[in-house]
C-alpha cells in the first residue's frame, strides 16, 4: 500500500507540474488534464485514476501544494516570539507569495474556484488553509472559538489574494493590515455575529474573486 501511495503522491505531483504551464491557456478544464497527461506521459486513464474528480482535483492539489510551501517558508520563523498580529500577518503573507508564484495559472484556478458549482470546494480549500497556518501560529482552541477563527482567516486568506491579483503585493498588504484588526477584534467579532453570516460572507468574499477585487 505504501509504494502505491508514493506512486500515487509523486505522479500527482508530477501531473500538477505538468498542467500549469497550460493552464493559462487551457483553463482548469479536462482539456488542461489531457494536456497535462501527455506532457507526464501518462495515458488517460492513469489520469483519470488519479483525478476522479477532474479539474477539481487538479485544483485541491495545486491548493495543497501552496499550502505546504507557505509552511515550508514559515518553518524559519519561530511563531512563539511573534505576537498574534504578527504570526497571522506572516502566514497570509506566505501563503499568497506561495500561491502567486504560479502567476497566471493561479489566476485561471481562482476564477474557476469562484464559479457557483465549484464555491463549495474554493471555501473548503481556504479552510484548509487557514487551519493550516493556525496551527503553525500555535492556536489550540477546541471550542467554538477553533472553528470561527479559521471562518475569519479564510475570508481574509481569499480577500488578499484577490486584492493582490488585481492591484499587487503593496495592495494586498495594505488590504491584510486592515483586516488584521478584525482578528485581534475576534472576541467582538465572535459575539456579535450569527452562525450563519460565516459562510454567507465567505461566499461573497470568494465570489468577489473571480472578478479580481475583495
Amino acid at each position: 500500500m505504501t509504494a502505491i501511495n508514493n506512486w500515487a503522491n509523486e505522479t500527482e505531483a508530477r501531473l500538477l507540474s505538468a498542467a500549469l504551464p497550460h493552464a493559462p491557456t487551457l483553463g482548469w478544464t479536462r482539456r488542461l488534464i489531457a494536456a497535462a497527461a501527455k506532457d507526464a506521459g501518462l495515458s488517460a486513464a492513469e489520469a483519470e485514476l488519479l483525478l476522479p474528480g477532474g479539474p477539481r482535483d487538479l485544483a485541491a492539489l495545486l491548493a495543497r501544494r501552496h499550502d505546504a510551501a507557505a509552511l515550508t517558508a514559515l518553518a524559519r520563523i519561530d511563531p512563539k516570539i511573534l505576537k498574534v498580529r504578527e504570526r497571522i500577518r506572516n502566514g497570509v503573507l506566505a501563503r499568497c507569495e506561495a500561491a502567486m508564484a504560479d502567476g497566471e495559472a493561479v489566476r485561471r484556478w481562482s476564477g474557476f474556484l469562484a464559479l457557483p458549482l465549484n464555491a463549495p470546494l474554493g471555501l473548503r480549500l481556504a479552510w484548509a488553509s487557514a487551519d493550516g497556518l493556525w496551527r503553525w501560529a500555535g492556536d489550540t482552541a477546541t471550542d467554538e472559538n477553533h472553528y470561527s477563527k479559521r471562518a475569519l482567516l479564510a475570508e481574509i486568506l481569499i480577500s488578499t489574494l484577490a486584492v493582490h491579483q488585481a492591484m499587487g503585493a503593496n495592495a494586498s498588504a495594505a488590504h491584510l493590515d486592515g483586516r488584521i484588526e478584525a482578528v485581534m477584534r475576534f472576541e467582538k467579532w465572535k459575539a456579535g455575529i450569527k452562525p450563519g453570516d460565516v459562510a454567507s460572507r465567505l461566499a461573497g468574499t470568494l465570489g468577489r474573486w473571480r472578478y479580481g477585487s475583495a
